[in-house]
């Protein structure tokens, strides 16, 4: 498994993850608790669904 998701996309999906937490502990809907798959995808640096549809945004390591 290698990284999938680069520097600012991981950085996005970690704010966004904390905010749907963050929303979902003050009150807001159920569903809002979706925000710990960004979250674990910000954390871990891959995305199970960017390797479904081919994409990449972090740099190819070059070798």
């Amino acid at each position: 498994m290698s990284a999938n998701v680069g520097m600012i996309d991981r950085l996005l999906r970690a704010v966004v993850g904390i905010g749907l937490i963050y929303w979902a502990l003050t009150g807001g809907p159920v569903w809002a608790w979706i925000g710990v798959v960004p979250l674990l995808t910000a954390a871990v640096g891959f995305c199970p669904a960017y390797t479904l549809f081919g994409i990449r945004t972090c740099p190819v390591k070059q070798s």
